[in-house]
């Protein structure tokens, strides 16, 4: 297991530069959906590489509670024995799914389907994320969940015989697409999806490398029902949402140069790159390479003074995790940074506009709130910190204000940091590895 926090509070200074080399967490995205199509699949899955997060250890420990063997080597290896698509078995209790909302609203699309009772709970934050944007599909699939007002879990889940469906997404969601498709598994016909806009499509290149025969037109994307998925070794790419973080400081530090190997580069979640590009970073995709399907690359990285930008709206939905180490950006770029129509980070972990504004002003920024985005004025000189802020028990807000931290003229103090532990276990050590001072 990799390391976690050993407290609840982290400091960050600013000192010297980042500089070397180092790997991030497995992608938490992909690590998901190996443990998930694995189990689904005929055969013994391998995996490599795998995020070992709260969130997806919540993924497997839901799968051994529906009766497939899921095994960890010395060497960090997962080897999962699929039961094919009909194999899985009624849970003897509730899932805990945690803080993860990729994993409720995937395995709703899962259980579905399967002749058996169960129920999806989550802590606190997770049990008030919208569900009803999953609930409305499968229910249109003859899915019977039964939820509480306006759609949040606890779900109660009665499986039952799908229909299938062409369902139009009113909003780019890679979680609900994913939701449909899988239940379009197990599915006569199976299913498809039509988005507004193009999403992450890890659920469709890790559905064709097991066998599923899966077509796109356009932003529309279908899955055949009843294939005959086979298992895979699967080698999860690095988590470029994890790699934001190390990679947004040695922008904003002085003197710093990274080289961050084999991040993910697939082009449905590098909208941050393109956005830090547009703002004048130095970035260097070096050897792009392919594992498991999804194209890979060593990111280098140094220090560049930063712009403020209009952030175009074609480039949210590839960002979207990626927004609250984007506003850090901003804030220590030279003139004005405007986003909008990103209302879709207010349900995320936290109220993620209200939580980024809350942090930078404390910081010493200049921020307006607005009700899709955040109009922030930069400040390239630094900051002046000093203060303690609460990362409202999210991971990327908290991570986020460290980062921040780094080039604050007094000490920042970041309160409730142990959900750091859901998607970067890591993250303390490798930056202070790197050469932050984060305690």
């Amino acid at each position: 297991m990799q390391p976690t926090l050993p407290n609840d509070t982290l400091t960050a200074r600013a000192g010297t530069p980042l500089q070397g080399e180092a790997t991030v967490p497995g992608d938490k995205s992909i690590s998901h959906r190996s443990i998930m199509l694995g189990a689904l699949a005929e055969g013994e899955t391998v995996v490599q590489h795998l995020l070992e997060g709260e969130d997806v250890l919540r993924t497997i420990a839901a799968f051994r509670s529906m009766g497939v063997e899921i095994q960890r080597d010395t060497a960090g290896i997962y080897r999962i024995q699929g039961v094919g698509l009909d194999g899985l078995r009624e849970p003897d209790d509730v899932l805990d799914m945690g803080n993860s909302g990729t994993a409720m609203r995937l395995l709703s699309g899962v259980l579905a389907s399967q002749p058996f009772f169960s129920v999806l709970t989550g802590d606190a934050s997770l049990r008030q994320r919208p569900m009803k944007r999953v609930i409305t599909p499968l229910s249109q699939m003859g899915a019977r969940i039964i939820s509480r007002e306006q759609g949040k879990a606890p779900l109660v889940i009665q499986g039952t015989e799908l229909i299938p469906i062409d369902y139009q997404m009113p909003v780019a969601s890679a979680q609900v697409k994913s939701a449909v498709l899988l239940a379009g598994l197990n599915t006569a016909g199976g299913s498809a999806v039509l988005e507004p806009e193009l999403s992450r499509d890890h659920t469709e290149r890790m559905l064709t490398a097991f066998g599923a025969e899966v077509t796109r037109q356009g932003l529309r994307v279908a899955v055949d029902g009843w294939p005959n998925l086979l298992a895979q070794t699967i080698e999860v790419p690095g988590d470029i949402s994890s790699a934001a973080f190390p990679l947004v400081a040695a922008l904003l530090v002085p003197g710093s140069e990274l080289l961050l190997q084999g991040v993910g580069v697939n082009p449905t979640r590098t909208g941050l790159l393109a956005l830090l590009s547009q703002m004048g970073a130095r970035i260097e995709q070096r050897q792009v390479r392919q594992a498991g399907g999804e194209p890979i690359a060593d990111l280098h990285v140094s220090h560049s003074s930063l712009r403020g930008i209009e952030v175009p709206a074609e480039l949210i939905p590839r960002a979207i995790d990626e927004f609250p180490i984007f506003c850090v950006a901003a804030a220590l770029a030279e003139g004005e940074t405007r986003l909008t129509g990103a209302a879709e980070l207010r349900v995320k972990e936290s109220d993620r506009i209200h939580a980024m504004a809350v942090g930078l002003q404390a910081l010493g920024v200049a921020v307006t709130e607005l009700a899709d985005g955040l109009h922030i004025i930069g400040n390239p000189e630094g900051l002046p910190g000093g203060v303690t802020v609460d990362s409202f028990t999210d991971h990327r807000i908290a991570m986020s204000l460290l980062v921040a931290g780094l080039r604050c003229r007094e000490p920042v103090v970041v309160k409730r940091c142990a959900n750091i532990q859901t998607s970067f276990p890591s993250f303390q050590p490798l930056m202070s590895r790197l050469g932050a001072t984060i305690v």
